[in-house]
């Protein structure tokens, strides 16, 4: 049963300084490359860099009732620019909390041409990579900075002028890069660094001391894990996903959610879902109370599960569901909460509540370890697929619609539907099985065959049979390990359009047109006052 509580193959956190910037959290500004001797007439004036402290500081002063132009003359800022931080203080709160980097939003500089282009999608990918846990090399970024460069360069998105405009993905590059985008907070590795089956041996040695210690039973252990899910697309063969992928209106990212499922070691206890969605309110659950959900229901623009809405998790749904669960097993409400070192993971929640203890895989065991990696997250999304099949072969019977018309009807409230039966679907046994190579001293659990997705599979080939998709076992293998998959540049394309377009809403919310009044207008205004002042003396 499920209650209210992206594949990755690595655990290691991503930073890209080599050494610790001392806390310097700048956004950084361009500056001059040579100085100038002008004279005082002729001097331009000065841009000045914000510090992320004193950009906490203005947030703070604010929330205290202080005005905006009080503000700019204690720090030596422009009313415009305090208004300007305040506008943006959920992101750079976030950003403080240890959130998953900044967008390019943050160059403060505005930059044209193929290269910032380039970069703001690079950003993107970047941040993509962190949220799923993937390692980041120099070498890696570079490649993909030139790959982003010549797709732009060939699909002439920018101005016809900037074809000419060249590009070396050089170590000085990535430098000013680095400092641009205010990525001081991501690592990047000498080399993406392979599971460590070392590593994975001895920390179940250390987590079998921890359980030993805390007298920890298997129905007090848990486990959750992001995993990506494309909810609304097709196998690669198909003729639908053909079809949509030369569709002028394909909008893949569009279809793409983030969900945290996870459960307990004895196998009896599956958390509710959290699903992270682009849209608080998308088109499909306008007229449906979001707390009615069969699954924890969250938004952001990218569907990432981010910092704020883990902890969000972690205090209002999975403490009070676990307790509520060891209160009715009537066993002691004294939970070990077991987690990869994913971007959106903060490594304060061991201090929220005193019953719960909360401890991290080390690096680059997650693959080998994460018992929801395992064989859960496969079951589900197999699961998942053959539900959608079966509906499909129910729909098109008698000739009532054709497959294409229900796959067009297909929307994100059916899918929510989808995901809770097919989560409801995993068994015990998979649950269980799956804790087999961390917690092995655990005998009962005989591990996970993969008989249960290798079943669900010759099912669903059965199922597409019946409506004439060509495809077989290895095309859904491939499409379930597709949902993992990093965003193509097509992708980061379709995305930081739906970023400037969301940015554009906000800001048309945010900034109202102010009402204009003639002189005669304001005149009869006044004098309507003065009566009624009038009056009242």
């Amino acid at each position: 049963m499920a209650t209210d509580s992206c594949d990755r193959k690595t655990s290691s956190r991503c930073d890209f300084n080599d050494q610790e910037d001392g806390g310097k959290d700048l956004f950084p500004v361009m500056s001059p490359k040579h100085k100038s001797n002008a004279s005082a007439g002729d001097r331009v004036k000065k841009r000045k860099t914000i510090t992320m402290g004193n950009k906490v500081e203005i947030i703070k002063r604010s929330e205290r009732g202080e005005t905006s132009s009080s503000i700019g003359r204690a720090f030596g800022y422009s009313p415009s620019t305090i208004a300007t931080i305040l506008k943006d203080k959920d992101r750079i709160m976030d950003h403080v909390k240890g959130n998953a980097p900044m967008n390019a939003t943050i160059i403060t500089k505005h930059r044209s041409g193929l290269i910032s282009k380039m970069e703001r999608l690079l950003i993107i990918w970047i941040e993509d990579q962190t949220q799923r846990n993937m390692p980041i090399s120099l070498c890696l970024v570079q490649e993909k900075a030139l790959s982003l460069f010549r797709y732009l360069k060939a699909a002439r998105t920018v101005n016809a002028g900037d074809c000419n405009e060249e590009f070396v993905a050089s170590r000085g590059w990535f430098s000013r890069f680095k400092e641009r985008a205010n990525l001081h907070n991501i690592k990047v590795q000498g080399e993406a660094a392979s599971a460590s089956v070392h590593a994975a041996s001895d920390y179940s040695k250390i987590l079998e001391d921890i359980i030993n210690e805390g007298g920890y039973l298997p129905e007090q252990i848990f486990n959750v894990d992001e995993t990506g899910l494309f909810w609304k697309i097709m196998p690669e063969r198909t003729y639908i996903s053909k079809d949509e992928k030369s569709s002028p209106g394909h909008k893949a990212p569009n279809d793409r959610l983030t969900l945290l499922i996870g459960g307990n070691a004895s196998g009896d206890f599956k958390l509710k879902p959290l699903l992270v969605h682009r849209s608080l309110n998308p088109r499909a659950l306008r007229n449906v109370t979001k707390a009615s959900l069969p699954v924890i229901w969250r938004a952001n623009t990218k569907a990432w599960v981010t910092v704020a809405v883990f902890q969000d998790w972690f205090l209002n749904h999975f403490i009070p569901a676990v307790k509520c669960y060891c209160l009715g097993k009537n066993i002691l409400f004294k939970i070990l909460l077991v987690l990869d070192n994913a971007p959106g993971h903060p490594n304060t929640l061991d201090d929220i509540d005193p019953n719960v203890k909360v401890v991290f895989l080390p690096p680059n065991t997650t693959s080998l370890l994460q018992p929801m990696g395992q064989g859960v997250i496969a079951s589900f999304k197999a699961y998942y697929l053959l539900r959608t099949f079966s509906q499909a072969v129910r729909a098109t019977q008698n000739d009532v619609m054709t497959l294409r018309e229900f796959w067009k009807n297909y929307n994100i409230y059916d899918a929510v539907k989808n995901i809770v039966e097919s989560w409801d679907e995993v068994k015990e046994s998979n649950m269980r099985g799956v804790w087999n190579k961390l917690c092995p001293q655990f005998t009962e659990f005989l591990g996970y065959t993969g008989a249960e997705i290798a079943k669900t599979m010759q099912a669903v080939v059965a199922i597409s049979n019946q409506l004439q998709l060509d495809i077989n076992e290895n095309n859904i293998i491939e499409f379930l390990e597709s949902h993992g998959t990093e965003l193509t540049n097509e992708d980061l394309m379709e995305l930081e359009q739906q970023l400037m377009a969301s940015k554009e809403e906000n800001r048309d919310l945010e900034t109202p047109e102010l009402k204009k009044f003639s002189t005669k207008v304001l005149a009869d205004a006044f004098r309507l006052i003065e009566t009624g002042m009038a009056k009242l003396v």
